[in-house]
């Protein structure tokens, strides 16, 4: 490696001068906008956001594109955390409920996801309303050249979307897939790294992939 090797070996001594030296690259606005000390007016007209709500980084509503009023609601004392995305197409809505922990939510939207009212969605969460393209093989050709770099998107073939529900109460678990149409009960509980394809009933627990019901849990 070279005699220079422990000039610039980072030892725990040292993690307060590389601590400097990276926020030395960056201006207090950049650090602002990682820790949730930001000015939520900066967002979208048509992103409601409630009173007392907390949302880590800017950057988390960096792929919303909704032209619907509201695109996007959040309810009042929601936490949104910084592994959460708001991937929502112009024809999409996203409306979030009061006193919700997202901490690593992705949304895919094209049409509607509706999460209730203390609900807590963990790391790595895909949330989607949509297949985001045919499922026919004609039809998956078609879609691929419409979006290829000289496509025409106009020319896309119809895309099926089915609202996403997840009610009051509910805990969605590390890298759980909860897939179109899918409504999730109240103080339902869904496994970590479960696939949801089907509905789960309120009060619940459903784990594995598929997702299958665990019998004999349930939860007030």
């Amino acid at each position: 490696m070279g005699s220079w090797w422990p000039l610039v070996a980072i030892t725990p001594a040292s993690y307060p001068w590389v601590l400097r030296f990276e926020m030395s690259t960056m201006t207090l606005s950049d650090f602002r906008t990682l820790t949730g000390d930001w000015d939520y007016t900066d967002l979208p007209a048509n992103i409601q956001v409630g009173h007392q709500c907390w949302l880590e980084r800017q950057d988390s509503f960096a792929r919303f594109r909704s032209q619907r009023h509201p695109g996007l609601v959040i309810g009042d004392r929601t936490q949104v955390y910084t592994w959460t995305t708001f991937n929502v197409e112009p024809s999409g809505q996203i409306l979030v409920g009061s006193d919700t922990i997202l901490v690593g939510a992705i949304f895919m939207c094209q049409e509607a996801i509706t999460i209730g009212n203390r609900v807590i969605v963990s790391y790595h969460v895909t949330i989607a309303d949509s297949d985001f393209h045919p499922l026919d093989p004609q039809e998956r050709r078609q879609d691929a050249i419409a979006n290829s770099p000289l496509g025409d998107r106009q020319h896309r073939p119809p895309v099926i979307a089915r609202p996403v529900v997840i009610e009051d109460d509910a805990w969605i678990g590390i890298g759980a897939i909860i897939l179109k149409g899918v409504r999730i009960g109240q103080g339902a509980r869904v496994g970590a790294g479960a696939v949801v394809t089907r509905d789960v009933p309120a009060a619940a627990t459903v784990l594995g992939n598929p997702a299958q019901l665990q019998p004999g849990e349930s939860h007030p």
